[in-house]
C-alpha cells in the first residue's frame, strides 16, 4: 500500500467524522436536537418546550401547588358537640324534694334515699332518640347535650318535682374522625370542645412510623379528598387545619425522587430529601454541570402537565380536543445569571426527569480524538513499514 493511498483513507476517515459528528457516543440528545425533535416529520407536536423564565415560574407557584387549607378552609369546632347517631348518653335526673317519680319516698319527714336518678347510658339508634322513663321518646341526634337536657325537663314538668337534668356523653362516634395508615396505632379519635387540627389527630395516635419527608397526607371530607406531604403542615402551619366530624386522614409513604441523565456529575435517581426540592437543589445534589462535557445553555426538565396550564404557559401550543396531559421540557439557560435565581424557586416534582445536554464543542473534542488516534495509527504503520512508498 503506497503513503497517497494510505494519505487518502486518512483523509475520507477524516472527512466522514467531521461530517457526522453526532453519529459519535453520546449521553443523549445535543441542545438542538431535544429543540428540534419537538415537532414530529410530519408537523405533529410531540412535546412542549418552555422557556424557564420569571413568568413561567410565577404562573406554576400559583397554580401547581395543592393546598388543605385552600381547599377546606380552616373552621373551629362549635363550642358544644352535635349527638349523631352510634352515640352513647347517660342521663341522670334530680328533683327538688322526696317522693316524686326520681327520688326515694319520705318518712316522718325524712328522706331515706336520693333525690337523682341514674337513667343506664343508651347508644343513639336509626331514629335517632332516647327513652327517658316518663317523658317517653326523646329526640336527641342533631342537638347538643344542653338542649336535650331542656327537652327532658319539658317533658317532665308536670310530672316531677322541679326537675332537671344532666347529660353525658360517654361515648362520642359521630364527634370523631378516623385516623390510619402508617401511624402508630390507628383509631378512632373523639374530638374536644376546644377544636382539634389534623397534627393533634397524629400526635393523638402516637405519630407516623415513617421519616416525615417521605410521609403524605390524604384528608378526606365527603366527596372531597386532597393529599399534601406531611412536612408542609410543619413548614407552613396555615395548612395545619382544623379537622370536623367524620373526617378520614390517611398516613402513607411516599418516597419521592427525580432522574438524572447527561452531562452532571452523576446520572442518578435521587430521593427528596425534604418536602419539596428546587431545580437550584437537584443541580446540585446530580453534581453539577461537566465543566468539559455540558452545554450550559441545555439544561432540561421533563414532566406531563396538565392541558389547562400548558395553554397558559404556550397558547400558541396546539392542543388536541379532549386532550388533558402534554409533555413539556422546561429549558434552563444557565449561561444567564438571573436564571440561577429563578431555579432556587422552580419546584421539582416526584419523578421529574432531570437532562443536561453535552456541548457540541465536546463532541469536536471527541471526533478530534479519534482522529488523533487513527492518524497515530497511521504514522506507526509509516515508521514501521519505511518501504512503503
Amino acid at each position: 500500500m503506497k503513503v497517497s493511498g494510505i494519505r487518502l483513507a486518512f483523509a475520507g476517515v477524516v472527512s466522514m467524522l467531521l461530517a457526522g459528528c453526532s453519529a459519535l457516543p453520546s449521553q443523549g440528545p445535543l441542545a438542538n436536537e431535544v429543540v428540534s425533535g419537538a415537532t414530529a416529520a410530519d408537523g405533529e407536536a410531540r412535546y412542549a418546550i418552555i422557556e424557564l423564565t420569571e413568568r413561567v415560574q410565577d404562573l406554576l407557584s400559583r397554580v401547581g401547588a395543592v393546598s388543605l387549607a385552600s381547599r377546606f378552609g380552616d373552621h373551629r369546632a362549635t363550642p358544644e358537640p352535635v349527638i349523631g347517631i352510634g352515640d352513647q348518653l347517660a342521663v341522670t335526673v334530680w328533683e327538688a324534694a322526696a317522693g316524686g317519680l326520681f327520688s326515694a319516698p319520705s318518712f316522718g319527714g325524712v328522706t331515706a334515699g336520693a333525690h337523682s336518678a341514674q337513667i343506664p347510658p343508651q347508644n343513639v339508634p336509626g331514629d335517632g332518640s332516647i327513652t327517658v322513663p316518663y317523658a317517653g321518646r326523646v329526640r336527641v341526634a342533631g342537638l347538643t347535650a344542653r338542649q336535650i337536657e331542656r327537652a327532658i325537663v319539658e317533658r317532665l314538668k308536670d310530672k316531677a318535682i322541679e326537675p332537671q337534668a344532666l347529660v353525658t356523653i360517654t361515648q362520642s362516634i359521630s364527634n370523631s374522625v378516623t385516623v390510619t395508615g402508617e401511624v402508630t396505632a390507628g383509631a378512632r379519635v373523639p374530638l374536644t370542645g376546644r377544636g382539634d387540627k389534623v397534627l393533634d389527630i397524629i400526635a393523638s395516635v402516637g405519630g407516623v412510623r415513617v421519616p416525615v419527608h417521605d410521609t403524605f397526607i390524604t384528608l378526606n371530607r365527603g366527596n372531597a379528598s386532597v393529599s399534601v406531604p406531611m412536612q408542609s403542615l410543619l413548614d407552613h402551619p396555615a395548612e395545619n387545619i382544623f379537622v370536623r366530624p367524620g373526617d378520614v386522614i390517611t398516613l402513607v409513604g411516599r418516597p419521592q425522587w427525580f432522574s438524572v441523565f447527561g452531562a452532571t456529575g452523576r446520572n442518578f435517581v435521587i430521593p427528596f430529601d425534604a418536602a419539596g426540592m428546587t431545580l437550584a437543589e437537584g443541580i446540585a445534589k446530580a453534581g453539577g454541570l461537566l465543566d468539559m462535557g455540558a452545554d450550559p445553555e441545555g439544561v432540561f426538565l421533563m414532566r406531563p402537565e396538565p392541558a389547562s396550564i400548558v395553554s397558559q404557559l404556550d397558547p400558541t401550543y396546539p392542543i388536541a380536543p379532549g386532550q388533558t396531559s402534554v409533555n413539556v421540557i422546561y429549558r434552563a439557560n444557565m449561561r444567564d445569571a438571573n436564571t440561577y435565581f429563578i431555579a432556587r424557586k422552580f419546584a421539582l416534582r416526584h419523578q421529574d426527569i432531570l437532562y443536561v445536554a453535552g456541548s457540541e464543542a465536546n463532541q469536536l473534542q471527541k471526533a478530534l480524538t479519534v482522529i488523533n488516534a487513527g492518524s497515530q495509527a497511521v504514522y506507526n504503520v509509516a515508521v514501521s513499514k519505511p518501504y512503503l512508498k
